[in-house]
Protein backbone atom coordinates (compact mmCIF):
# COMPACT_ATOMS: atom_id res chain seq x y z
CA UNK A 1 0.00 0.00 0.00
CA UNK A 2 1.21 3.48 -0.83
CA UNK A 3 1.59 5.61 2.26
CA UNK A 4 2.64 9.01 3.46
CA UNK A 5 3.96 9.43 6.95
CA UNK A 6 5.08 12.21 9.24
CA UNK A 7 8.67 12.01 10.40
CA UNK A 8 9.91 13.02 13.88
CA UNK A 9 10.03 16.67 12.84
CA UNK A 10 6.40 16.70 11.64
CA UNK A 11 7.49 16.87 7.97
CA UNK A 12 5.47 14.93 5.42
CA UNK A 13 7.48 12.37 3.51
CA UNK A 14 6.56 9.95 0.77
CA UNK A 15 6.78 6.29 1.59
CA UNK A 16 6.22 5.33 -2.00
CA UNK A 17 7.48 7.02 -5.15
CA UNK A 18 4.35 5.69 -6.80
CA UNK A 19 2.11 8.19 -4.97
CA UNK A 20 1.13 10.93 -7.38
CA UNK A 21 3.01 14.19 -6.97
CA UNK A 22 -0.30 15.92 -7.83
CA UNK A 23 -1.08 15.42 -4.14
CA UNK A 24 1.08 18.46 -3.40
CA UNK A 25 0.50 20.46 -6.58
CA UNK A 26 -0.91 23.98 -6.84
CA UNK A 27 -4.27 24.51 -8.51
CA UNK A 28 -4.27 25.65 -12.12
CA UNK A 29 -6.29 28.58 -13.42
CA UNK A 30 -8.72 26.14 -15.01
CA UNK A 31 -9.26 24.37 -11.69
CA UNK A 32 -9.78 27.66 -9.88
CA UNK A 33 -12.70 28.41 -12.16
CA UNK A 34 -14.46 25.27 -10.91
CA UNK A 35 -14.31 26.34 -7.27
CA UNK A 36 -17.55 27.39 -5.63
CA UNK A 37 -17.38 30.78 -3.99
CA UNK A 38 -18.89 31.59 -0.57
CA UNK A 39 -21.43 34.02 -1.99
CA UNK A 40 -22.86 31.26 -4.21
CA UNK A 41 -23.13 28.89 -1.25
CA UNK A 42 -24.67 31.60 0.94
CA UNK A 43 -27.27 32.34 -1.72
CA UNK A 44 -28.11 28.63 -1.98
CA UNK A 45 -28.60 28.42 1.78
CA UNK A 46 -30.83 31.49 1.91
CA UNK A 47 -33.04 30.08 -0.84
CA UNK A 48 -33.28 26.48 0.39
CA UNK A 49 -33.11 26.74 4.18
CA UNK A 50 -35.71 24.43 5.75
CA UNK A 51 -38.15 26.86 7.40
CA UNK A 52 -39.77 24.19 9.59
CA UNK A 53 -36.58 23.79 11.65
CA UNK A 54 -35.97 26.87 13.77
CA UNK A 55 -34.10 25.54 16.81
CA UNK A 56 -31.74 22.77 17.89
CA UNK A 57 -34.02 20.80 20.20
CA UNK A 58 -36.20 19.04 17.66
CA UNK A 59 -37.14 15.42 18.15
CA UNK A 60 -37.45 12.33 15.98
CA UNK A 61 -41.16 12.92 15.45
CA UNK A 62 -40.47 16.43 14.14
CA UNK A 63 -38.28 15.12 11.33
CA UNK A 64 -40.62 12.44 9.99
CA UNK A 65 -42.91 14.75 7.93
CA UNK A 66 -39.82 16.49 6.54
CA UNK A 67 -38.42 13.13 5.46
CA UNK A 68 -41.71 12.16 3.88
CA UNK A 69 -41.76 15.47 2.02
CA UNK A 70 -38.64 14.31 0.14
CA UNK A 71 -39.75 10.74 -0.49
CA UNK A 72 -40.47 11.49 -4.15
CA UNK A 73 -36.95 12.65 -5.01
CA UNK A 74 -35.06 10.58 -2.44
CA UNK A 75 -35.28 6.85 -1.87
CA UNK A 76 -36.29 6.60 1.81
CA UNK A 77 -35.42 3.39 3.66
CA UNK A 78 -35.95 2.27 7.25
CA UNK A 79 -32.62 0.78 8.32
CA UNK A 80 -33.84 -0.48 11.68
CA UNK A 81 -34.94 0.77 15.07
CA UNK A 82 -33.33 2.36 18.10
CA UNK A 83 -33.38 0.82 21.57
CA UNK A 84 -36.77 2.42 22.21
CA UNK A 85 -38.20 1.51 18.84
CA UNK A 86 -37.76 4.72 16.84
CA UNK A 87 -37.05 4.23 13.15
CA UNK A 88 -33.58 5.10 11.89
CA UNK A 89 -34.14 6.25 8.33
CA UNK A 90 -31.89 6.74 5.34
CA UNK A 91 -32.39 8.99 2.33
CA UNK A 92 -30.62 8.11 -0.93
CA UNK A 93 -29.96 10.46 -3.84
CA UNK A 94 -28.02 10.32 -7.10
CA UNK A 95 -26.80 7.63 -9.46
CA UNK A 96 -23.08 8.26 -9.69
CA UNK A 97 -20.20 5.86 -9.29
CA UNK A 98 -18.67 7.52 -6.22
CA UNK A 99 -20.51 6.61 -3.03
CA UNK A 100 -20.78 9.05 -0.11
CA UNK A 101 -22.34 8.32 3.29
CA UNK A 102 -23.29 11.21 5.58
CA UNK A 103 -24.56 10.60 9.11
CA UNK A 104 -25.52 13.00 11.89
CA UNK A 105 -26.67 13.05 15.49
CA UNK A 106 -25.10 9.83 16.66
CA UNK A 107 -24.91 11.95 19.81
CA UNK A 108 -28.48 13.00 20.50
CA UNK A 109 -27.68 16.56 21.55
CA UNK A 110 -25.48 17.30 18.50
CA UNK A 111 -28.02 18.49 15.99
CA UNK A 112 -26.45 21.38 14.07
CA UNK A 113 -25.48 19.35 11.02
CA UNK A 114 -28.86 17.58 11.05
CA UNK A 115 -30.48 20.94 10.36
CA UNK A 116 -28.03 21.56 7.52
CA UNK A 117 -28.84 18.18 5.94
CA UNK A 118 -32.50 19.11 5.61
CA UNK A 119 -31.45 22.39 4.01
CA UNK A 120 -29.34 20.32 1.63
CA UNK A 121 -32.26 18.01 0.83
CA UNK A 122 -34.25 21.06 -0.26
CA UNK A 123 -31.36 22.22 -2.40
CA UNK A 124 -30.88 18.86 -4.12
CA UNK A 125 -34.60 18.65 -4.82
CA UNK A 126 -34.64 22.04 -6.51
CA UNK A 127 -34.36 22.68 -10.26
CA UNK A 128 -34.52 25.33 -12.91
CA UNK A 129 -32.31 27.89 -11.21
CA UNK A 130 -28.71 29.07 -11.12
CA UNK A 131 -27.66 26.02 -9.10
CA UNK A 132 -28.56 23.30 -11.61
CA UNK A 133 -24.94 22.79 -12.65
CA UNK A 134 -23.98 22.04 -9.04
CA UNK A 135 -26.81 19.64 -8.27
CA UNK A 136 -26.53 17.92 -11.68
CA UNK A 137 -22.85 17.20 -11.09
CA UNK A 138 -23.63 15.79 -7.64
CA UNK A 139 -26.57 13.72 -8.90
CA UNK A 140 -24.70 12.29 -11.91
CA UNK A 141 -21.33 11.64 -10.31
CA UNK A 142 -22.26 10.65 -6.77
CA UNK A 143 -24.61 8.31 -4.98
CA UNK A 144 -25.43 9.81 -1.60
CA UNK A 145 -26.79 8.06 1.46
CA UNK A 146 -27.89 10.28 4.37
CA UNK A 147 -28.73 9.10 7.89
CA UNK A 148 -29.86 12.35 9.53
CA UNK A 149 -30.52 11.02 13.05
CA UNK A 150 -28.58 7.96 14.20
CA UNK A 151 -29.54 8.35 17.86
CA UNK A 152 -33.25 9.30 18.07
CA UNK A 153 -33.57 8.20 21.70
CA UNK A 154 -30.80 10.57 22.73
CA UNK A 155 -32.41 13.31 20.65
CA UNK A 156 -35.69 12.75 22.54
CA UNK A 157 -33.91 13.78 25.77
CA UNK A 158 -31.32 16.01 24.08
CA UNK A 159 -28.54 13.98 25.64
CA UNK A 160 -25.32 12.61 24.20
CA UNK A 161 -25.83 8.89 24.80
CA UNK A 162 -28.43 6.40 23.66
CA UNK A 163 -31.12 4.75 25.81
CA UNK A 164 -28.61 2.16 27.06
CA UNK A 165 -26.36 4.98 28.26
CA UNK A 166 -23.81 4.10 25.57
CA UNK A 167 -21.73 6.60 23.64
CA UNK A 168 -22.44 5.32 20.14
CA UNK A 169 -19.12 6.67 18.91
CA UNK A 170 -17.38 4.18 21.17
CA UNK A 171 -19.42 1.18 20.01
CA UNK A 172 -18.06 0.55 16.53
CA UNK A 173 -16.41 -2.75 17.48
CA UNK A 174 -18.59 -4.44 20.10
CA UNK A 175 -21.86 -3.19 18.56
CA UNK A 176 -23.80 -3.50 21.81
CA UNK A 177 -26.37 -0.96 20.70
CA UNK A 178 -28.73 -1.50 17.76
CA UNK A 179 -27.90 1.99 16.46
CA UNK A 180 -24.22 1.05 16.15
CA UNK A 181 -25.12 -2.14 14.28
CA UNK A 182 -27.26 -0.13 11.88
CA UNK A 183 -24.59 2.48 11.14
CA UNK A 184 -21.86 -0.09 10.69
CA UNK A 185 -24.00 -2.17 8.33
CA UNK A 186 -25.05 0.94 6.38
CA UNK A 187 -21.42 1.66 5.50
CA UNK A 188 -20.53 -1.95 4.73
CA UNK A 189 -23.60 -2.64 2.58
CA UNK A 190 -23.16 0.61 0.68
CA UNK A 191 -19.41 0.33 0.21
CA UNK A 192 -18.97 4.04 0.88
CA UNK A 193 -15.96 5.71 -0.72
CA UNK A 194 -16.35 8.84 1.43
CA UNK A 195 -17.97 9.39 4.80
CA UNK A 196 -19.02 12.55 6.62
CA UNK A 197 -19.17 12.11 10.40
CA UNK A 198 -21.20 15.09 11.63
CA UNK A 199 -21.02 16.27 15.24
CA UNK A 200 -21.17 19.20 17.65
CA UNK A 201 -18.41 20.09 20.08
CA UNK A 202 -18.65 22.26 23.18
CA UNK A 203 -18.46 25.99 22.49
CA UNK A 204 -15.36 26.43 24.66
CA UNK A 205 -12.90 25.15 22.07
CA UNK A 206 -10.75 27.92 20.63
CA UNK A 207 -8.20 27.94 17.84
CA UNK A 208 -4.88 27.42 19.59
CA UNK A 209 -3.17 30.56 20.93
CA UNK A 210 -6.00 32.81 19.73
CA UNK A 211 -9.18 34.15 21.33
CA UNK A 212 -11.23 32.97 18.37
CA UNK A 213 -13.68 30.12 18.89
CA UNK A 214 -13.16 26.97 16.85
CA UNK A 215 -16.50 27.51 15.14
CA UNK A 216 -15.85 24.51 12.92
CA UNK A 217 -13.36 21.82 13.82
CA UNK A 218 -12.24 19.12 11.43
CA UNK A 219 -10.36 15.84 11.43
CA UNK A 220 -9.35 13.15 9.03
CA UNK A 221 -9.30 10.39 11.68
CA UNK A 222 -6.31 8.10 11.97
CA UNK A 223 -6.67 4.46 10.99
CA UNK A 224 -3.82 3.18 13.19
CA UNK A 225 -1.84 4.13 16.27
CA UNK A 226 1.03 5.45 14.16
CA UNK A 227 -1.38 7.99 12.62
CA UNK A 228 -0.02 7.18 9.19
CA UNK A 229 -1.54 8.65 6.05
CA UNK A 230 -2.50 6.26 3.27
CA UNK A 231 -4.45 7.04 0.10
CA UNK A 232 -7.78 6.69 1.90
CA UNK A 233 -6.92 9.15 4.66
CA UNK A 234 -5.15 11.51 2.26
CA UNK A 235 -8.37 11.95 0.27
CA UNK A 236 -10.21 12.91 3.45
CA UNK A 237 -7.50 15.48 4.21
CA UNK A 238 -7.77 16.96 0.74
CA UNK A 239 -11.55 17.32 1.05
CA UNK A 240 -11.03 19.09 4.39
CA UNK A 241 -8.56 21.52 2.81
CA UNK A 242 -11.28 22.43 0.31
CA UNK A 243 -13.79 23.04 3.11
CA UNK A 244 -11.25 25.16 4.94
CA UNK A 245 -10.84 27.29 1.80
CA UNK A 246 -14.48 28.31 2.12
CA UNK A 247 -14.42 28.79 5.87
CA UNK A 248 -11.36 31.02 5.86
CA UNK A 249 -13.22 33.43 3.58
CA UNK A 250 -16.30 33.71 5.79
CA UNK A 251 -14.98 32.97 9.31
CA UNK A 252 -11.22 33.61 9.04
CA UNK A 253 -9.14 32.08 11.79
CA UNK A 254 -12.03 30.12 13.29
CA UNK A 255 -11.24 26.61 12.06
CA UNK A 256 -9.46 24.15 14.35
CA UNK A 257 -8.13 20.65 13.86
CA UNK A 258 -8.68 17.82 16.32
CA UNK A 259 -5.85 15.74 17.68
CA UNK A 260 -5.57 12.66 15.48
CA UNK A 261 -4.72 10.14 18.19
CA UNK A 262 -6.21 6.81 17.13
CA UNK A 263 -9.38 5.77 18.98
CA UNK A 264 -9.89 2.04 18.25
CA UNK A 265 -13.57 2.07 19.31
CA UNK A 266 -14.71 5.05 17.25
CA UNK A 267 -16.64 4.92 14.00
CA UNK A 268 -14.59 7.54 12.17
CA UNK A 269 -11.29 5.85 12.89
CA UNK A 270 -12.62 2.44 11.91
CA UNK A 271 -14.39 3.65 8.78
CA UNK A 272 -11.07 5.15 7.72
CA UNK A 273 -9.41 1.84 8.52
CA UNK A 274 -12.02 -0.06 6.49
CA UNK A 275 -11.48 2.03 3.37
CA UNK A 276 -13.97 4.91 3.60
CA UNK A 277 -12.27 8.32 3.39
CA UNK A 278 -13.84 9.85 6.48
CA UNK A 279 -14.23 13.54 7.27
CA UNK A 280 -15.19 14.63 10.77
CA UNK A 281 -16.99 17.98 11.08
CA UNK A 282 -17.57 19.36 14.57
CA UNK A 283 -19.77 22.43 15.09
CA UNK A 284 -18.48 24.60 17.92
CA UNK A 285 -19.37 28.11 19.01
CA UNK A 286 -19.91 31.47 17.39
CA UNK A 287 -20.64 34.75 19.22
CA UNK A 288 -24.36 35.36 19.79
CA UNK A 289 -25.33 32.20 17.90
CA UNK A 290 -26.85 30.36 20.85
CA UNK A 291 -29.04 28.11 18.71
CA UNK A 292 -26.28 27.58 16.12
CA UNK A 293 -28.27 28.86 13.18
CA UNK A 294 -25.28 30.57 11.57
CA UNK A 295 -23.15 27.47 12.18
CA UNK A 296 -25.95 25.51 10.51
CA UNK A 297 -25.38 27.69 7.45
CA UNK A 298 -21.63 27.03 7.58
CA UNK A 299 -22.32 23.28 7.65
CA UNK A 300 -24.55 23.57 4.61
CA UNK A 301 -21.91 25.56 2.75
CA UNK A 302 -18.94 23.31 3.42
CA UNK A 303 -20.82 20.04 2.91
CA UNK A 304 -22.28 21.23 -0.40
CA UNK A 305 -18.86 22.49 -1.47
CA UNK A 306 -17.25 19.19 -0.51
CA UNK A 307 -19.84 17.11 -2.39
CA UNK A 308 -19.36 19.25 -5.49
CA UNK A 309 -15.57 18.94 -5.31
CA UNK A 310 -15.80 15.18 -4.84
CA UNK A 311 -18.18 14.95 -7.80
CA UNK A 312 -15.81 17.01 -9.97
CA UNK A 313 -12.68 15.32 -8.64
CA UNK A 314 -11.45 18.80 -7.70
CA UNK A 315 -10.41 17.82 -4.17
CA UNK A 316 -7.36 16.17 -5.73
CA UNK A 317 -5.80 19.55 -6.42
CA UNK A 318 -5.36 20.33 -2.73
CA UNK A 319 -2.10 19.58 -0.97
CA UNK A 320 -2.18 17.18 1.96
CA UNK A 321 0.43 19.30 3.67
CA UNK A 322 -2.14 22.12 3.82
CA UNK A 323 -4.28 19.94 6.06
CA UNK A 324 -1.48 19.89 8.63
CA UNK A 325 -1.26 23.69 8.43
CA UNK A 326 -4.75 24.01 9.92
CA UNK A 327 -4.15 25.06 13.56
CA UNK A 328 -5.09 22.71 16.36
CA UNK A 329 -8.03 23.02 18.71
CA UNK A 330 -7.48 24.22 22.24
CA UNK A 331 -9.90 24.45 25.18
CA UNK A 332 -9.29 27.90 26.58
CA UNK A 333 -12.58 29.77 26.14
CA UNK A 334 -14.98 31.01 28.80
CA UNK A 335 -18.38 32.63 28.39
CA UNK A 336 -17.24 35.47 30.63
CA UNK A 337 -13.68 36.26 31.75
CA UNK A 338 -13.37 38.80 34.57
CA UNK A 339 -9.80 40.01 35.00
CA UNK A 340 -8.19 41.42 38.14
CA UNK A 341 -11.16 41.18 40.48
CA UNK A 342 -10.33 42.25 44.04
CA UNK A 343 -11.48 39.91 46.80
CA UNK A 344 -11.64 41.40 50.29
CA UNK A 345 -11.86 39.26 53.40
CA UNK A 346 -10.84 39.38 57.05
CA UNK A 347 -7.17 38.82 56.15
CA UNK A 348 -6.96 41.58 53.59
CA UNK A 349 -7.29 41.86 49.83
CA UNK A 350 -6.07 39.86 46.86
CA UNK A 351 -6.79 39.72 43.13
CA UNK A 352 -8.15 36.90 41.02
CA UNK A 353 -9.23 36.32 37.47
CA UNK A 354 -12.63 34.63 37.36
CA UNK A 355 -13.60 32.39 34.46
CA UNK A 356 -17.35 31.79 34.13
CA UNK A 357 -19.14 29.24 32.00
CA UNK A 358 -22.89 29.11 31.47
CA UNK A 359 -24.00 25.52 31.06
CA UNK A 360 -27.33 24.51 29.57
CA UNK A 361 -29.44 22.33 31.85
CA UNK A 362 -32.18 20.37 30.10
CA UNK A 363 -35.64 20.56 31.62
CA UNK A 364 -36.75 17.27 30.06
CA UNK A 365 -39.59 19.09 28.34
CA UNK A 366 -37.77 20.21 25.22
CA UNK A 367 -36.41 23.34 26.86
CA UNK A 368 -33.48 24.33 29.04
CA UNK A 369 -32.21 26.86 31.52
CA UNK A 370 -28.73 28.21 32.11
CA UNK A 371 -26.53 27.64 35.15
CA UNK A 372 -23.62 30.06 35.41
CA UNK A 373 -20.70 29.06 37.62
CA UNK A 374 -17.00 29.68 38.16
CA UNK A 375 -15.13 27.26 35.97
CA UNK A 376 -11.69 28.41 37.09
CA UNK A 377 -10.15 31.10 39.29
CA UNK A 378 -6.65 32.51 39.71
CA UNK A 379 -4.22 33.48 36.98
CA UNK A 380 -6.27 32.97 33.82
CA UNK A 381 -3.98 34.94 31.52
CA UNK A 382 -3.84 32.01 29.06
CA UNK A 383 -7.64 31.94 28.75
CA UNK A 384 -10.02 33.95 26.60
CA UNK A 385 -13.66 34.92 26.89
CA UNK A 386 -16.52 35.37 24.50
CA UNK A 387 -16.88 38.46 26.67
CA UNK A 388 -13.95 39.84 28.67
CA UNK A 389 -14.07 42.55 31.32
CA UNK A 390 -11.16 44.18 33.13
CA UNK A 391 -12.30 44.66 36.72
CA UNK A 392 -9.11 46.36 37.93
CA UNK A 393 -9.92 48.47 40.97
CA UNK A 394 -13.26 46.73 41.48
CA UNK A 395 -14.16 44.73 44.57
CA UNK A 396 -16.42 41.67 44.60
CA UNK A 397 -19.43 42.18 46.87
CA UNK A 398 -22.22 39.82 47.81
CA UNK A 399 -25.80 40.68 46.97
CA UNK A 400 -28.96 40.31 49.02
CA UNK A 401 -32.51 39.08 48.60
CA UNK A 402 -35.06 41.87 48.27
CA UNK A 403 -37.19 42.42 51.38
CA UNK A 404 -40.36 42.78 49.33
CA UNK A 405 -42.03 39.52 48.28
CA UNK A 406 -43.95 39.82 45.02
CA UNK A 407 -47.08 37.91 44.11
CA UNK A 408 -45.88 35.97 41.07
CA UNK A 409 -43.34 35.80 38.29
CA UNK A 410 -45.61 37.76 35.99
CA UNK A 411 -45.57 40.72 38.40
CA UNK A 412 -41.83 41.30 37.78
CA UNK A 413 -41.15 43.47 34.76
CA UNK A 414 -37.61 43.83 33.37
CA UNK A 415 -37.69 47.44 34.62
CA UNK A 416 -38.67 46.29 38.12
CA UNK A 417 -35.89 43.68 38.08
CA UNK A 418 -33.27 46.28 37.14
CA UNK A 419 -34.58 48.63 39.83
CA UNK A 420 -34.17 45.90 42.45
CA UNK A 421 -30.76 45.03 41.08
CA UNK A 422 -29.55 48.63 41.27
CA UNK A 423 -30.60 48.68 44.93
CA UNK A 424 -28.21 45.83 45.73
CA UNK A 425 -30.64 42.92 45.33
CA UNK A 426 -29.48 39.92 43.33
CA UNK A 427 -32.70 38.00 44.04
CA UNK A 428 -36.39 38.56 44.66
CA UNK A 429 -38.97 36.23 46.21
CA UNK A 430 -42.36 35.44 44.72
CA UNK A 431 -45.31 33.84 46.47
CA UNK A 432 -46.07 31.59 43.53
CA UNK A 433 -44.36 30.30 40.38
CA UNK A 434 -45.17 27.27 38.23
CA UNK A 435 -42.96 24.25 38.75
CA UNK A 436 -39.71 24.55 36.78
CA UNK A 437 -40.77 28.00 35.54
CA UNK A 438 -38.30 29.76 33.25
CA UNK A 439 -37.73 33.46 32.80
CA UNK A 440 -35.41 35.96 31.13
CA UNK A 441 -35.27 38.57 33.89
CA UNK A 442 -31.93 40.11 34.95
CA UNK A 443 -32.34 38.95 38.54
CA UNK A 444 -32.63 35.66 40.43
CA UNK A 445 -36.20 34.70 41.29
CA UNK A 446 -36.87 32.55 44.36
CA UNK A 447 -40.07 30.62 45.05
CA UNK A 448 -38.67 28.23 47.60
CA UNK A 449 -35.04 29.19 48.18
CA UNK A 450 -33.90 31.78 50.71
CA UNK A 451 -30.17 32.34 50.23
CA UNK A 452 -28.23 33.36 47.14
CA UNK A 453 -25.86 30.66 45.84
CA UNK A 454 -22.45 32.28 45.39
CA UNK A 455 -18.74 31.99 46.21
CA UNK A 456 -15.27 32.55 44.81
CA UNK A 457 -14.08 28.98 44.43
CA UNK A 458 -14.28 26.73 41.39
CA UNK A 459 -17.80 25.40 40.93
CA UNK A 460 -19.48 28.22 42.85
CA UNK A 461 -22.53 29.87 41.34
CA UNK A 462 -21.62 33.17 39.68
CA UNK A 463 -23.81 35.70 41.53
CA UNK A 464 -22.24 38.88 42.92
CA UNK A 465 -21.71 42.61 42.43
CA UNK A 466 -18.63 44.56 41.43
CA UNK A 467 -18.06 47.84 43.26
CA UNK A 468 -15.79 50.73 42.34
CA UNK A 469 -15.09 53.40 44.97
CA UNK A 470 -17.98 52.06 47.03
CA UNK A 471 -20.49 52.22 44.16
CA UNK A 472 -22.08 49.18 42.57
CA UNK A 473 -21.24 49.37 38.86
CA UNK A 474 -21.86 45.85 37.60
CA UNK A 475 -23.84 42.78 38.58
CA UNK A 476 -23.07 39.19 37.69
CA UNK A 477 -26.36 37.31 37.71
CA UNK A 478 -26.18 33.59 37.01
CA UNK A 479 -22.99 34.20 35.05
CA UNK A 480 -24.27 37.15 32.99
CA UNK A 481 -22.52 40.52 33.24
CA UNK A 482 -24.91 43.48 33.64
CA UNK A 483 -23.66 47.06 33.48
CA UNK A 484 -25.85 48.92 35.96
CA UNK A 485 -25.18 52.23 34.23
CA UNK A 486 -26.14 50.86 30.81
CA UNK A 487 -28.34 47.85 31.55
CA UNK A 488 -28.77 46.38 28.07
CA UNK A 489 -29.62 42.78 28.89
CA UNK A 490 -30.48 40.01 26.47
CA UNK A 491 -30.24 36.27 26.17
CA UNK A 492 -30.81 35.36 29.82
CA UNK A 493 -32.43 31.96 30.30
CA UNK A 494 -33.02 31.25 33.98
CA UNK A 495 -35.17 29.08 36.17
CA UNK A 496 -37.07 29.99 39.29
CA UNK A 497 -35.18 28.68 42.31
Amino acid sequence: MKQIYKNHFGILALASIGLSMCLFSCESSQERKKSLQPEVLEKAFEHYKEAAITHRRFKHVDLQPLIEKHAGTFDVTDLGQSVEGRAIRQLAYGSGETKVLLWSQMHGDESTATMALFDLFNFLEGSGDDFDQIRNAIRDQLTLHFIPMVNPDGAERFTRRNAYGIDLNRDAIKEVSPEAKILKAARADFGADFGFNLHDQQIYYNVEQTPKPATISVLAPAYNYKTEVNDVRAKAMQVIVGMNRILQKVTPGQVGKYNDAFEPRAFGDNFQKWGTSTILIESGGYPDDLDKQYIRQLNFMIILNALYEIAQGDYNRYAVEDYFRIPDNDNKLMDLLLKNVTIADAKGQYQLDLGIKRRNVETGKGDYHVRGSLDDVGDLSVYYGYKEFDASGMVLKEGKVAEETLDSLSSITPEKALELLSAGNLAVRVKYAPEEALHELPILVFAGQDSIPSGTTTGSAANFFLESNGQRTHAIVNGYLINLQKPMVKGLKQRVW
